[in-house]
């Protein structure tokens, strides 16, 4: 069976290749091997680490009013987080440590922003939050009932819409510096909205992929610790459905 592909940096396609071997079942002993059960206790945690700090940030700014009593640790939290990213996604050993912390460095970053959003639109931030994890189970239950199969087409399909989205982002960025901007797709129009809500499904549909190949992870045996390196990866989603779920919500709001 070859290793599956996903859009996802932290779960692409060398993630469990040379772990234990040319066979995986045959390096590890099974009791250290990784579970989908084990997985999903690791995601819980993960997710528990983001929320807390979220929510610390998200107080202090509230308290405050100010963005300047939130900013440095929302600078902490982006630029140690993908540090933090980068580090797990090129040391997978390390992810039993890792994980953790970068879910705490996003909580920080995730937080701020949030509070920032919900004082402009009250109420988009627990909408912002229902939306991302309605969305995440619906999925999970799609996938794990085999409504929604990945397929090689599907696959290809949704990491060739990935790599477009980073593309223009990354020109966006660039060309924002000369004072290019792109008001079409980044305003409360038609054209905005549909762009938006284009990017939120891939967001989406990347967490199907990121099931799928940590099922794939599952079935080669891959070691233990890859389990909070598979939770790892579906919290890199996570974060970028929410983000993306935030700014398709603030344009609905602008448009009322």
């Amino acid at each position: 069976m070859a290793l599956m592909k996903t859009s996802n940096p932290a779960l692409g396609d060398q993630t469990f290749r040379n772990l234990a071997g040319s066979q995986y079942g045959g390096a590890i002993d099974a009791t250290d091997r990784m579970t989908l059960s084990g997985t999903v206790n690791k995601t819980g945690i993960l997710l528990i680490c983001a929320f807390a700090t979220a929510a610390w940030t998200w107080h202090l700014f509230l308290q405050s009013r100010d963005m300047a009593a939130v900013a440095p640790l929302m600078l902490v939290g982006g630029i140690g987080g993908f540090i933090l990213a980068m580090v797990t996604v090129f040391k997978k050993e390390w992810s039993p440590a890792t994980a953790p912390v970068y879910a705490l460095l996003e909580g920080l970053f995730l937080g701020g922003i949030s509070a920032m959003f919900d004082l402009r639109y009250p109420g988009i931030g627990l909408e912002a939050v229902g939306l991302t994890f309605g969305t995440l189970f619906v999925l999970l239950l799609a996938y794990s009932s085999r409504l929604i199969r990945v397929t090689q087409k599907f696959r290809l399909g949704v990491v060739a819409a990935t790599g477009g989205i980073m593309v223009f982002y990354l020109m966006e960025m660039v060309l924002g510096f000369f004072g290019v901007h792109f008001n079409a797709v980044n305003g409360s129009g038609m054209l905005g909205i549909g762009f938006s809500l284009f990017i939120v499904a891939i967001a989406a549909l990347n967490l199907v992929l990121d099931f799928d190949f940590i099922e794939q992870g599952v079935a080669y045996g891959a070691p233990r610790y890859m389990e909070w390196y598979g939770a790892f990866g579906i919290m890199v989603t996570l974060v970028w459905l929410y983000l993306e779920i935030l700014r398709l919500l603030s344009k609905m709001r602008d448009r009322n």
